[in-house]
């Protein structure tokens, strides 16, 4: 039997690496999101009026659908939830 074996679950679902990169950096960056907003006991209505959004795409942010955002718009929202980002860039494995 042939194990292969990924660094994350994106690479083993997504066709190219490339793709994988992108995907886990968006969950990441969707996670920390989360969390932030979660940290500010507000009923979702008041939370996306603070990150100038509607309240049903905060719905799409908070129940985790990372592909209905872009890298760039998940930057801006990491940005006014008062996340500051730092990119890592090593080689790969």
């Amino acid at each position: 039997m042939n194990t292969e074996t990924f660094d994350s679950v994106f690479e083993a679902l997504i066709d190219t690496p490339i793709e994988a990169a992108n995907m886990t950096a968006r969950a990441d960056l969707l996670l920390a999101i989360r969390e932030r907003i979660r940290t500010w006991d507000l009923p979702q209505e008041k939370a996306a009026a603070r990150l100038g959004l509607t309240r049903p795409r905060l719905n799409d942010l908070m129940r985790g659908k990372v592909d209905k955002f872009s890298l760039d718009a998940l930057v801006n929202i990491a940005s006014a939830t008062g996340l500051a980002l730092r990119i890592q860039v090593v080689e790969a494995a």
